[in-house]
């Protein structure tokens, strides 16, 4: 995840205070950067995105990870590779969302840029709200802004939870 020069590490507990302060200071950042302006509003959009999908969806981890780990424990590295930005999130989840969650990503990383536009007004339009708030949407929303496959891993951490990360690409050259 530490590829790059990182622009912004951080791990620990995922808060609406967190969110806040990333976003300040990413904003900044992103002024000292010479890319152009539409670069630097995509990464502002999916780095919104990727944090709100990281407050929402982290499941409460159980006392005996508690030790270890924060009860809403996540990771977050922004970073500049060659010629595109990566935005990486890591965060726990139960082993029992895994196969969903790959099957989604992988639907998403199959589908061109008007499919996705199609799927986004479907999910928008035929969705209920889930109980943590969202409609599925971020996950179509960040393919859609950045025109880029998404990558992720899951690495097992005990029987009950897995350790997902996921990236995301901006490119610097148009699309």
């Amino acid at each position: 995840m530490n590829e790059g020069d990182v622009l912004l590490a951080y791990k620990g507990s995922i808060t609406t205070e967190l969110i806040t302060n990333v976003l300040e200071v990413i904003e900044s950042k992103l002024q000292d950067i010479n890319t152009a302006s539409t670069v630097k509003k995509k990464i502002y959009n999916v780095l919104v995105e990727s944090l709100q999908n990281l407050f929402h969806h982290i499941d409460d981890l159980p006392e005996q990870i508690k030790d270890e780990f924060d009860a809403r424990f996540g990771v977050l590295v922004v970073s500049k590779e060659e010629d595109f930005y990566r935005i990486s999130t890591g965060n726990f989840v139960r082993s029992g969302k895994v196969k969903q969650l790959k099957d989604k990503i992988d639907k998403i990383n199959s589908l061109s840029r008007e499919e996705l536009k199609d799927m986004y007004k479907f999910v928008l339009n035929h969705q209920k709200l889930s109980a943590k708030g969202g409609g599925g949407l971020g996950l179509i929303d960040i393919a859609k802004k950045t025109g880029n496959k998404m990558e992720y891993s899951f690495l097992k951490y005990n029987s009950e939870f897995e350790f997902f990360n996921l990236n995301v690409f901006i490119s610097e050259v148009k699309i």
